[in-house]
C-alpha cells in the first residue's frame, strides 16, 4: 500500500500531487526568472482568493481570463506534478503559487529580482479553516460537505478572528502555548495578530 504523503525535510506532502525527487529539483536547479511573480502563501490563507486578484490586475479588470482560463493553468503550482512542468514550459512573464516554505524555494529565487506576494493568516483561522476543509468534511469522498463548506464560508465564516467562535479558552491557551514554543527567536510583534 502506498503512503498518503511523502516526506521531504520533515515536511508531509500529498503523494498523489508532490514527488520528493521534484522537491530536490526545485530547491537545488529549478530557475527563478527576473518577470516571474510568485504567489506564496500557507495552506488555508486565501491562496486561490489571492490567485484571482493578481489575475484580474494583469488583465486590468477584464474577467475573460478567469473565466475561461482554469486556475491551476493561470497560476500553476510549482510544486506539484501538474504545475511544474506548466511553469517550466512557459515562455514569457511567468505566474506561479506555492506552498512551500521559504528554505525549500528555489535557491536562485535569493539572487533575482522576481516578484514574491508572501501571505501570511492567524494561524488559528488556518486551524479552523483546515478543519472545516480537511479534518470535518473529508470532501474527496463526501461531494455533498464542499457545498456545506462553501455555505459556512459565505455566512461570514473563515474570516480573521473566527477561531474565536471555535476554540474553547483551553484550546486557545493549548495552542498559544505551543504557537510561543515554536516561534520562540522570532522577533516580538512580528506578526499582526499577536
Amino acid at each position: 500500500m502506498m503512503s498518503e504523503y511523502t516526506w521531504f525535510e520533515g515536511i508531509a506532502f500529498p503523494t498523489v500531487a508532490v514527488q520528493k525527487e521534484q522537491l530536490e529539483d526545485i530547491r537545488n536547479t529549478f530557475v527563478v526568472k527576473e518577470e516571474d511573480l510568485i504567489i506564496l502563501t500557507y495552506p488555508k490563507s486565501g491562496t486561490n482568493w489571492l490567485i484571482e486578484i493578481v489575475c484580474l490586475i494583469q488583465t486590468k479588470g477584464d474577467p475573460t481570463w478567469i473565466q475561461s482560463v482554469p486556475v491551476w493553468d493561470r497560476s500553476p503550482w510549482l510544486e506539484t506534478n501538474d504545475g511544474h512542468p506548466l511553469i517550466i514550459n512557459k515562455k514569457g512573464p511567468r505566474l506561479m503559487t506555492s506552498h512551500l516554505p521559504i528554505h525549500l524555494f528555489p535557491k536562485s529565487l535569493f539572487s533575482s529580482k522576481a516578484k514574491v506576494i508572501y501571505v501570511i493568516r492567524n494561524p488559528r483561522d488556518v486551524l479552523v479553516s483546515g478543519y472545516f476543509f480537511w479534518g470535518k468534511t473529508n470532501l474527496v469522498k463526501n461531494p455533498e460537505s464542499l457545498e456545506t463548506y462553501i455555505e459556512w464560508f459565505l455566512k461570514g465564516n473563515g474570516t480573521t478572528g473566527d477561531w474565536k467562535n471555535h476554540f474553547t479558552v483551553a484550546q486557545a491557551e493549548a495552542f498559544d502555548k505551543v504557537f510561543q514554543e515554536k516561534m520562540a527567536g522570532f522577533p516580538p510583534g512580528m506578526f499582526p495578530w499577536e
